[in-house]
């Protein structure tokens, strides 16, 4: 991708995005809802034309090459697309025939699909019959029906309980060990974490940061140590207690101070001595690492699950 920009009317959805993906690898597009994940998910499935900018996927131009690209990639969006009409066999089977397979073909595959997700049992059922986790490994086996050596997967796992949200990853997992490279976008950060390889963080249209979970990590810094207080108005004093043991700056949120140190080593001890010395009550204290969610609110100012209210035009659109 090659300053990708897609607009609508007065939205700007995409701002110019430069990105690739290494073949057998997973980037995880993470951002807010709004933040034009879909869209340009849209773009390189060739459902959507890009404003400027240019894109190929598997070596096929996603404007010029579309109608051959279509054949080369797979795409599950944020809804399960299954006819609830239909049994499960029933979906993949015409999914196969639209593809070009014949029936014989198609059904054949479709049953190899159901085993493989692990919807034998269900087959023969109408999927109006079907729970959120089952449509959506429907769904996910409709998009792997022709093989495609690239799968496009929007936001999978959203409104799945927990059992099912897992499934699904071993199931990603599975596909990119067989060689499938994926584009998955969520706004999910335990799931950036463990299934990308690499991750691109994407807001108001443009990427803002690129790299593996732990360079982005880093970016935040080190280790810190987290102490909750037994009284939040009791902060201001524990701030300045800690901050010569501190590598940056001491923040607060709410009842809890963050403190940046350099390493682990004795820092636990240290803080509880700092902090019983200006008699400062403490309801927990412990050290970690910084996650993705720390990386996404220095980088944007908000949670990555919530939705900045400007932007709800842009997924709407």
């Amino acid at each position: 991708m090659r300053g990708l920009a897609k607009a609508f009317g007065d939205v700007r959805a995409l701002g110019g995005v430069d990105l690739e993906v290494r073949t057998g690898t997973v980037l995880g597009l993470l951002g807010p809802n709004g933040a034009g994940k879909t869209t340009l998910v849209r773009v390189l499935a060739t459902l959507l034309t890009p404003d400027s900018g240019t894109a190929t996927v598997v070596g096929l131009d996603v404007v010029a090459d579309a109608a051959a690209l279509r054949h080369q990639i797979g795409l599950a969006g944020q809804y399960a697309a299954v006819d609830e009409n239909l049994t499960g066999l029933e979906n993949l089977t015409m999914v196969g025939r639209l593809y070009g397979a014949s029936r014989s073909q198609a059904k054949v595959r479709g049953r190899e699909l159901l085993e493989r997700f692990d919807l034998v049992d269900s087959g023969g059922r109408v999927t109006s019959t079907y729970s959120g986790g089952m449509r959506r490994r429907l769904d996910l086996a409709a998009a792997l029906v022709a093989k495609p050596p690239v799968l496009f997967l929007d936001e999978p796992t959203t409104g799945l309980d927990p059992r099912s949200r897992i499934g699904l990853w071993e199931t990603i997992e599975g596909l990119v060990a067989e060689g499938t490279t994926v584009l998955l976008t969520t706004q999910y950060l335990d799931e950036a974490d463990r299934l990308a390889d690499s991750i691109a963080v994407i807001d108001h249209g443009q990427v803002i940061a690129q790299g593996t979970s732990d360079e982005l990590k880093d970016r935040v810094g080190g280790e810190r140590v987290e102490v909750s207080l037994e009284d939040a108005a009791d902060a201001p004093a524990a701030i300045r207690a800690l901050e010569p043991m501190a590598e940056g700056e001491v923040t607060s949120r709410d009842a809890t101070v963050i403190v940046p140190v350099r390493s682990r080593r004795g820092v636990l001890v240290e803080a509880v001595k700092l902090l019983s010395a200006s008699e400062v009550g403490i309801e927990d204290v412990n050290i970690r690492r910084p996650t993705l969610d720390d990386v996404f609110l220095s980088l944007t100012g908000h949670a990555a699950e919530e939705p900045p209210e400007a932007q709800e035009k842009v997924q709407a659109a």
